[in-house]
Parts: C-alpha cells; sequence; structure tokens
C-alpha cells in the first residue's frame, strides 16, 4: 500500500474509531474507500490542503427549487436550464438546485429514492446539462427519509439491511432534552414484522430519522455521495446535519459522533479529483453553527444563518446597531473556509441564530413587522414544554416593504440595499430565486397547500416570468437588472474575494460599513450601506481614504476625493468606494 493510501486509511481508521470503536475500523475503512472510489475511479495522491483556491470573487450561488418556473411544454430542469443560461449567464457561477428526488412531502426534503431524478422535473441528463454551465450544488438530505420509501418498507418487514436502517427509541426514554425544530410528537409508532416500534421523527412523521450508529448507513450513504459526484455535482449540502448522531439522554444535535462524520466526509472530498465542496446547514445560533469548521477539517463552508433576522432587523429598525455589534465579533473564517452570505431560502427566516444577538422586544417588532404585511410566523417546540417563533414565513421582497413606522416609498430601494450587503460582505453571496425575481408572498399556495412556508415558494409561469422581465417597469425587471449589474461590478473587485480581509467601520448606526482589502494587498473597498430613510454624510477621513490614491464609487462612477466634502448617502443608498478601477 502506497504511503498516500496508508496516510488516508489511518485517518479513516482514526475518524471511524471515534464513531465505532466496537467495529472492526480497519475492515470498515476498506469498505468506505470501495464505497467513495469504486472500481475503476481514482482519487488523488495527496489530501488537499486548505487553501483560498477553492472559490474567488466571482462566485455566488442561485437557490432554487427544479420546478420554481415552469411551462406547459417542456420538462421544468430545461425550463430551469433556459433561465440560467437566457438570463443568469456570467452573473451567477453557481447553482443550488433544492432536493430534486423522488419525495412524499415537506417541498423535496421527504426523499423516497437518493439515486433518482424526480420524474416530474427530468432525469440526470438534464441534471448534468445545467452542471455543464453552472457550479452545482445538491442537497444530501441525509438525517432521515420518506416513510413511503423503499428503505422504509424494507424496514417494517423486517428485510436486510434496512430492518436496521432507522432510528428507534421507546416511549419510555427520557427525551426531554431533545432539540427540536418542530411541534410535532418526536417518536411515531409504526407496527413492524417484529411489532409495534417507536420511529425517531426530528422534523415530521413522514420524514423517519436514519440510523447512522449502524455503520451500513454510512457507507450507503458514502456510495450515494459518489453517484452525485459522477453526475456533475460538484458542492455537497449537508441538510440538517446536526441532528445526525442521536442519544437518549441528550440533546441530540451537534453530538461528537456527527462532527466525526462530518470530518470523515470531508477527508474523502479532500481526497476526490473532482474539486466537491462541503457545505453544512446547521440553523442554530453562531457558536454552534462555526463548530462545524471544525480545525479546518470539517466544512468548507457554513450558512451564515443570523444573516437574514439581522438584516431585516436593520432595514426594518433604520439602525444597523445589532447588525454591526454581531459582525465586529465576527471571526474571519478559517483558512480553506468561506461562509456563505444569504437574506433568503426555501425556508424561512430563522429566528434561532439572532438568540443572543437581538433583544426580545426587537424580536417582537420584527414578528410585528412582517406580520403587517401578511407574513406568517412558525413556531417551534421547547425542550421541556412551550413554544417559539422559529421562523418567518414571507419573501425578503415583502419584508423590506415596511419599516417599523409602516410602509414608505422607499421599497426597492430597502430590499436593493439588503442584497447588496449580501455582496459586500466576506464570503460567498447566495440568492433565492424569489429575491432575485422580486415574488411577492403567495398566499394561494399557503392556503391550497396548508403550510407556512408555501408563501416563499412560488411557482412562475416562464411566459409571463419573461414578461415582466422584458417590461422595464416591472419590480421584477428593476431588481434582477440592478442586482446582475452589481454581481458583475462584484466579480471584477478581488477585494471581494471570499477570504479577502475584512474589517467592519463603526461610521454611525444607520451605515453598515465594511473595508475589504484583496489578498495581496493591491485593493481596498470600502463598501458602506444606509439601512436608513435619511440622507447622510461621512467625511472621506472617517473611512480612512489615503491621499494620492484615486477613489471612486464603483456603483455610480463617482469620483470621491480623500480630502473633500462629505460622502452622501441617500435613503438605502450603497456605495462601494475602491482605489482601484476593475479591468
Amino acid at each position: 500500500m502506497s504511503t498516500s493510501n496508508l496516510s488516508l486509511s489511518r485517518r479513516l481508521c482514526d475518524l471511524l474509531g471515534q464513531v465505532y470503536p466496537e467495529q472492526d475500523v480497519e475492515a470498515l475503512a476498506e469498505e468506505v474507500i470501495d464505497a467513495f472510489w469504486p472500481e475503476g475511479s481514482h482519487r488523488r495522491k495527496q489530501g488537499r490542503k486548505p487553501g483560498n483556491n477553492l472559490w474567488s470573487e466571482k462566485d455566488s450561488v442561485l437557490i432554487t427549487y427544479g420546478n420554481s418556473i415552469v411551462d406547459k411544454a417542456h420538462k421544468p430542469l430545461d425550463v430551469l436550464h433556459d433561465f440560467l443560461k437566457r438570463h443568469l449567464q456570467g452573473v451567477i457561477h453557481g447553482v443550488h438546485i433544492l432536493p430534486f428526488f423522488p419525495f412524499t412531502s415537506d417541498d423535496g426534503f421527504a426523499v423516497t429514492d437518493y439515486r433518482a431524478v424526480n420524474p416530474q422535473l427530468g432525469d440526470w441528463p438534464d441534471i448534468q446539462r445545467i452542471a455543464d454551465d453552472f457550479h452545482l450544488m445538491s442537497d444530501l438530505v441525509l438525517n432521515h427519509m420518506s416513510s413511503q420509501s423503499a428503505w422504509f418498507n424494507n424496514y417494517l418487514q423486517g428485510k436486510s439491511p434496512h430492518d436496521k436502517f432507522f432510528y428507534e427509541a421507546s416511549p419510555t426514554d427520557d427525551l426531554s432534552a431533545v432539540v427540536r425544530p418542530r411541534t410535532t410528537p418526536l417518536l411515531r409508532e409504526v407496527e413492524t414484522s417484529d411489532g409495534p416500534r417507536h420511529v425517531w421523527c426530528t422534523f415530521s412523521h413522514d420524514q423517519i430519522d436514519l440510523n447512522f450508529a449502524n455503520p451500513e448507513v454510512l457507507v450507503e450513504m458514502l456510495r450515494i455521495i459518489r453517484m452525485h459526484i459522477d453526475n456533475g455535482v460538484r458542492i455537497l449540502r449537508l441538510d440538517a446535519v446536526a441532528f445526525l448522531w442521536k442519544e437518549v439522554g441528550t440533546t441530540s444535535i451537534h453530538l461528537p459522533q456527527t462532527h466525526a462524520i462530518v470530518q470523515l466526509m470531508r477527508l474523502l472530498c479532500d481526497y476526490t479529483q473532482e474539486t466537491v465542496v462541503l457545505l453544512t446547514e446547521t440553523n442554530v445560533p453562531r457558536t454552534e453553527n462555526l463548530s462545524y469548521f471544525g480545525n479546518r477539517n470539517e466544512a468548507h463552508a457554513v450558512y451564515n444563518f443570523p444573516l437574514p433576522p439581522l438584516i431585516l432587523h436593520a432595514m426594518q429598525s433604520g439602525s444597523a446597531e445589532y447588525l454591526l455589534r454581531w459582525q465586529s465579533a465576527m471571526p474571519p473564517a478559517q483558512l480553506g473556509c468561506a461562509y456563505l452570505n444569504f437574506t433568503a431560502s426555501h425556508d424561512g427566516i430563522g429566528m434561532r441564530p439572532a438568540e443572543g444577538v437581538l433583544p426580545p422586544e426587537e424580536k417582537e417588532r420584527m414578528i410585528e413587522t412582517v406580520r403587517s404585511i401578511g407574513g406568517l410566523v412558525s413556531m417551534r417546540a421547547l425542550p421541556g414544554g412551550g413554544e417559539e417563533p422559529y421562523e418567518l414565513n414571507c419573501s425578503f421582497f415583502e419584508a423590506m416593504r415596511a419599516t417599523f413606522n409602516g410602509e414608505d416609498a422607499y421599497h426597492l430601494a430597502r430590499f436593493i440595499a439588503s442584497q447588496t450587503i449580501v455582496m459586500s460582505l466576506e464570503g460567498i453571496p447566495a440568492f433565492y430565486i424569489h429575491s432575485l425575481l422580486a415574488t411577492p408572498n403567495d398566499h394561494e399556495a399557503v392556503e391550497r397547500r396548508g403550510m407556512n412556508r408555501a408563501i416563499n415558494r412560488h411557482r412562475w409561469d416562464y411566459a409571463e416570468l419573461n414578461a415582466r422581465l422584458a417590461d422595464p417597469g416591472s419590480n421584477q425587471s428593476l431588481v434582477m437588472a440592478e442586482l446582475s449589474r452589481r454581481l458583475r461590478l462584484r466579480g471584477e473587485q478581488p477585494a471581494f474575494h471570499p477570504n479577502a480581509t475584512q474589517f467592519t467601520l463603526r461610521l454611525d448606526d444607520r451605515i453598515f460599513g465594511l473595508w475589504r482589502q484583496s489578498l495581496d494587498r493591491d485593493q481596498s473597498i470600502f463598501a458602506l450601506h444606509n439601512v436608513s430613510d435619511e440622507t447622510l454624510g461621512i467625511s472621506p477621513m472617517a473611512v480612512n481614504l489615503i491621499e494620492g490614491d484615486d477613489w471612486m464609487d464603483l456603483l455610480t462612477g463617482e469620483v470621491i476625493s480623500p480630502t473633500g466634502e462629505d460622502i452622501v448617502l441617500a435613503p438605502y443608498q450603497c456605495r462601494w468606494i475602491t482605489n482601484r478601477k476593475a479591468e
């Protein structure tokens, strides 16, 4: 065995020993290697070292369902591909297609078959065509599977190997400490060939949790990852990964075995010939979320979950006080790691990440404001009983319609400013398709489908959408054009590399200000965002513009003098002031 293979095997054995101390870890390591690199496939001789070359300032991600845009003549994945090429080529470089597998509920997150594409969307060749033109992200819904899947049916019938694939517990177990994102009962009683059993359901009774204490589950999941990589996937989103390992008497979230499994997946990705990025989805407070970077040996990227509620609060309150306070304390991502920045996703605007950051009274004002423009609120169960707000359900575009003082004339400007903050921050910006398309709340979908999250999962008719994008006065055209312009500009600035230096500026609580500097220190950008409806002036000296350099605002083309008059920001105006023109 070569030295590199020996190194990989030893590290695998160490991680597997942490998770499965009772197993023959050497034999299990060979199983893992064979699953991830089946006969005929090849791996790197040495693992990738952490570095800043997995992404660049040109990278950004669109988040979409495979059928967010439809017509009556073509497969939805083909419609999506046409939309991407027609409207976003050269603007967006990565595409996260939310679960595109056969499913029974939760809009794709109750998967029945990890190896198939939902035939109502298309097939693997359609996925591959998108992957040929864009950096493709897929969901690994690894915590749970549909109650109507073949795997679970086999479990009910006692058929090997799936008879040991799902996690069981007893109603008499002490489950009081378990952290839940839902209010439904944790256990579901089912009838099996061996009699009644209670299966663990973190999310819903149609989503049965897999039993990773059985190493066969892990090995099978690695086979599935390999198949996705072979079909063009280059970013693996580990959905709900924090809940992966369960243990009666504990919180069953963020347990050491979960982190060891993420480290194992990272190790395998570091040895793939393909460049594969691991992204963890952990909608939890900051310290817990950042723990998934590990010591540069877990996720390559983590969602910056506090951003949505904090940006929403800043824009609604007219003060960036809490956003500034939080950002000032945020560490730069470790070498080889990056934040994924966003304001909206297919889920609601999570409130848990705001814990310890926003005072209760400020959260209550946000909730009242969102409700005033037709938004909804979803709750979560608390350990020991009771409920609290888990997320706000509202399109982010609609959430920008009003401030704490009510509706005004600045809806579009406020929304554009909120998305510009995402572009300016250290990390990779991501945009939900309904943000780029200025989609309003879909109340009809909520009523028809009976779920709050449907409010932000509108399905556009492609002909109608193209007509709106062709109309220069529509919200869809205005928002798409301006966000596309800013994204193209951003992609030309080395100071916006996801790992470029960042420093939070404390100028005025109404201004969210950042200093970004390129890795080679050649370019600086002072990104200033007015989150208020007031016109503000900032002295050039306050932002430390160096005399002798030529400074200009990339967004307006205006020349800025280091010793001149105040830099004026109109209500909700953003400025990217740089000493280096785009090449």
